[in-house]
């Protein structure tokens, strides 16, 4: 019996070799998040990507943190054709979503805080 697996390429979503644009990442992760919202495990192959950057992997990856379990994702997502260095940014990425998503609160109070926004709220 042939496993459910569906592969995403990301050149093939993006249209282009430059995976950087948040924009694209989220369209990454609406196709990624439709196959696992079907049961589907994924394979994301990064053939032929030339650039990659923390933006498009936080829109495309980074955000199915906030919405399935780390297990599941263990368990359900893969990578294929991935150079090393991208492989180093999709890990920091990961684990930074991770982090923010298990105490979102605290994330997005410090970040108003370096924006200088608890200022203005308390005046």
């Amino acid at each position: 019996m042939k496993e459910n697996i569906e592969e995403i390429r990301l050149t093939e979503i993006v249209g282009s070799e430059l995976c950087i644009a948040s924009e694209d990442g989220q369209k990454a992760h609406d196709s990624i998040k439709r196959a696992l919202a079907k049961g589907k495990r994924v394979k994301i192959s990064f053939k032929n990507v030339d650039d990659l950057t923390s933006a498009f992997l936080n829109s495309a990856i980074g955000q199915l943190y906030g919405e399935f379990s780390d297990d599941e994702l263990k368990s359900k997502l893969s990578v294929a054709d991935a150079s090393n260095e991208d492989l180093v940014l999709l890990k920091r990425v990961i684990n930074r979503a991770k982090e923010f998503f298990r105490d979102k609160e605290r994330f997005e109070m410090a970040t108003r805080k370096m924006l200088g926004e608890d200022d203005v709220a308390a005046n």
